[in-house]
Formats: structure tokens, C-alpha cells, sequence
């Protein structure tokens, strides 16, 4: 992003080859005055305020910072943590396998919930005794803890054009799409990028691990 600050033009005379100029004795001695002093404290402070309004311009247009509520994507994300989401990111590129997203819950858009993308527009996800599959490929996921785990079996289920299926990364508490079924991608508004508060969870969210293409 180009910074803010007025651009200076610099260009470069032809030497003069008649007759050298000397610097006055001292003259690189002689503090600065009070006038460029101002000066100066007047541009940076100018800069800083720029600044700090070009990074609340993006925080607020490109950034949005949500609670989480719930333990269904524990141990990624805890009750009551701060994050920040990127609402215009599957606006340039394709929501992949393995994004923490939030949506709309489908049963009550007035409700956002944040879960793991698992299966793709077209795939067939299938569950056997807590291990998923994709198109009958396993898809490992380090993100699941043992202790997490659903050992039970679900599917196996077509996964609609345009629509996604998610889960929480914590299966034995999670309300997700074994139980509401795939999300339309209309429904998904952001994906989870950074956690800012508990300050032991600050930190980029990795978002695709689990990938298997």
C-alpha cells in the first residue's frame, strides 16, 4: 500500500565544471532552529495520525473483530476469546478446505458461528468411527485432539453445489453440519485470521491444515 505521505521530486542537475562551491566553515555545526524543529515535529506527528487512521480504516472495512462463544473449536479457540476475521477475503480467492469460517447459522440467521470448512461443493464426506473421508480419502486432522474425538459414524452425504461442510474442531460438543447440514456459501461472511485477546493466544490462526489436495 502506498504510504500517505507527499511524494518529493528529486532530480539531478549538471554538474558546474566552471567553478566549485565550498561549504562554509561550521556550517554542518549549527544546531537546527526552532522553526525546523516545529517543522518536523508537525510532519511526524502529521504522519503518525495517518497512519493510525489508515489502520482503523482497514480494521474497520477489512477487519472485524468478533467474541467467540462456545467450546466447539477448542483447542484452536477458548470461550470468550477475541478474534479478528477477514470479511472480504473469499470476495479474491476460494474458500479452501481446512478455513475457519463464520456464517450465518442457517436455522437462525440472526445467530454467526465459526467452524472448520471439511468438505467442498460436490465432494461426498463420509464419517467412520470419528475418522472423516472425503470422496473415501482420509483426510488427517492434527487439529482434532484424541480427547476431542467423535467416534461415531455419520453419512456418507453429497455435498451441494455452491455449499460447504463444517464442523468444530471439538466433534464430542460441536453443533455443525452432521446436525444442520451443509452451509451455502451466501451464509459464510469472513475467515478467522488472527487472535488478538487472551494475550496467550495471540497470534495468526492457521487456517488449512488438514488440506489434502
Amino acid at each position: 500500500m502506498e504510504s500517505s505521505q507527499e511524494k518529493q521530486l528529486v532530480t539531478s542537475a549538471s554538474p558546474d565544471t566552471t567553478a566549485p562551491v565550498a561549504s562554509p566553515v561550521g556550517a554542518s555545526d549549527r544546531p537546527a532552529s526552532p522553526h525546523s524543529l516545529r517543522h518536523e515535529i508537525r510532519v511526524w506527528t502529521r504522519d503518525l495520525l495517518i497512519a493510525i487512521g489508515l489502520a482503523l480504516v482497514i480494521i474497520v472495512f477489512l477487519y472485524q473483530p468478533v467474541k467467540v462463544e462456545g467450546t466447539s473449536m477448542a483447542p484452536l479457540l477458548s470461550d470468550q476469546e477475541r478474534i479478528f476475521i477477514n470479511k472480504f477475503v473469499y470476495r479474491f480467492e476460494p474458500i479452501q478446505r481446512g478455513d475457519v469460517v463464520v456464517f450465518w447459522y442457517p436455522l437462525d440467521r440472526s445467530k454467526s458461528f465459526i467452524k472448520r470448512v471439511i468438505g467442498l461443493p460436490g465432494e461426498t464426506v463420509e464419517i467412520r468411527r470419528g475418522a472423516v473421508y472425503v470422496n473415501e480419502k482420509i483426510v488427517p486432522e492434527p487439529y482434532v485432539p484424541p480427547q476431542y474425538e467423535d467416534l461415531s459414524d455419520f453419512g456418507p452425504v453429497r455435498v451441494p453445489k455452491d455449499s460447504y461442510f463444517v464442523m468444530g474442531d471439538h466433534r464430542i460438543s460441536s453443533n455443525d453440519s452432521r446436525v444442520f447440514g451443509p452451509v451455502a456459501d451466501r451464509y459464510i461472511y469472513g475467515r478467522a485470521v488472527f487472535a488478538y485477546w487472551p494475550v496467550d493466544h495471540f497470534g495468526s490462526l492457521s487456517t488449512t491444515e488438514g488440506d489434502t489436495k
